[in-house]
């Protein structure tokens, strides 16, 4: 059976379009509130941005589900993990202070931040799922204990998941920085020749395995724990990972992590998926770079697998933006070509839907269901 997938383009010509009460008659359309319980906590995840970041979620349509939650009696939080990686993300102060400069404020949102995973990554909860790569996977403390959650994603490109959406918001995004690492370690990456020692590696590695050997950056292998931030940071893209048959791994791997915060929210969790500003990156990176293709939309749905694929489809339906990344490589611009293998030519990011159906968190198969 076809999943139903919500869906509102970005057009507005009076009031009641806004993009902000698209967000709200979504929730409605799409019947979130059956999945709140009154006087229960809702945990609401989403992804505050690294500093210097500004293609992440704006924080007043974060609000529109904070306000829907509320009239159906629950008690929203909005919540995200800390990072693996050295940023303005990294401890859970250092993140609270991030989000509020990004806009997450209380008095924007409507609704206290709960960093998940506590200050040091260190509240987490073994969840028991039985799978192909892992037994047990490591759930941020916050997001298990809440009630029911709203998982709301940036959807865009990434240096090695392909993309990210539902899936690897959850995957990434519900885990302490343990779990980030257990995830991301299936491949290191490695120094190219033309690296140009600008030590922006040396200084994101969250391992300390990069240090500088004969004018260059050296990737210490014994000490590298594969998280992918050097490749990210990267501004001259001489750092890229060994993947050969590791990537199967490791979406694997991910989308295995995305399961168990699923699995803890049974029948108690909804997606929506802003397809706009899909830019090359996360949100992760310290900028933005300019989006691939035009804004399109926001997706509402109760299954991961099908907005995922839902919001895949439409960015490839597009024509790439020539003033992007797309145009720079030259590949991938025209409309049904994808977008994502175009930028990321090493990544599998398709497997986390295929993946993800064979786990059982949903289906490929969906119904768009324009509003």
């Amino acid at each position: 059976m076809k999943s139903k997938v919500y869906f509102f383009n970005m057009r507005a010509g009076k009031p009641s379009e806004s993009i902000s009460k698209k967000v709200a008659k979504l929730f409605d359309k799409a019947g979130f509130s059956e999945i709140v319980a009154p006087e229960k906590l809702t945990a609401i995840k989403i992804h505050f941005g690294e500093r210097g970041n500004n293609a992440f979620i704006n924080p007043i349509y974060a609000r529109q589900v904070v306000d829907k939650i509320k009239q159906s009696g629950g008690k929203p939080f909005l919540t995200d993990s800390n990072t693996l990686y050295k940023g303005s993300r990294a401890n859970g102060i250092d993140h609270l202070v991030t989000a509020v400069e990004n806009g997450f404020a209380y008095a924007v949102v409507n609704a206290p931040l709960v960093i998940s995973d506590g200050i040091y990554s260190k509240d987490s909860v073994d969840v028991h799922i039985g799978k192909k790569h892992f037994d047990t996977v490591k759930i941020s403390s916050a997001v298990y204990y809440a009630d029911s959650m709203m998982v709301l994603s940036h959807f865009k490109g990434h240096e090695t998941a392909g993309f990210g959406g539902a899936i690897k918001n959850m995957a990434m995004g519900c885990a302490p920085a343990a779990g980030k690492q257990q995830q991301h370690s299936t491949a290191k990456p490695k120094v190219g020749k033309d690296c140009k020692a600008c030590r922006m590696c040396i200084k994101s590695c969250p391992a300390d395995a990069i240090v500088m050997a004969d004018g260059a950056a050296y990737i210490q292998n014994e000490k590298c724990i594969g998280c992918g931030e050097c490749v990210s940071m990267c501004i001259y893209n001489v750092i890229r990972p060994q993947w050969g048959t590791a990537m199967d791994a490791f979406i694997e791997r991910m989308t295995e992590y995305a399961y168990g915060a699923w699995a803890t929210k049974k029948n108690k969790i909804a997606f929506m998926n802003f397809v706009m500003n899909v830019t090359p990156l996360c949100d992760c990176v310290p900028w933005s770079d300019a989006p691939i293709v035009p804004d399109i939309g926001i997706l509402a749905s109760f299954d991961p697998v099908a907005i995922d694929q839902a919001s895949y489809d439409l960015v490839n339906k597009q024509r790439g933006n020539a003033h992007s990344e797309i145009g720079d490589c030259g590949c991938g611009m025209e409309s049904g070509e994808d977008k994502f293998k175009a930028m990321h030519p090493d990544t599998k990011g398709e497997m986390q839907l295929s993946y993800g159906e064979e786990l059982g968190m949903g289906t490929m198969e969906y119904e768009l269901i324009e509003l």
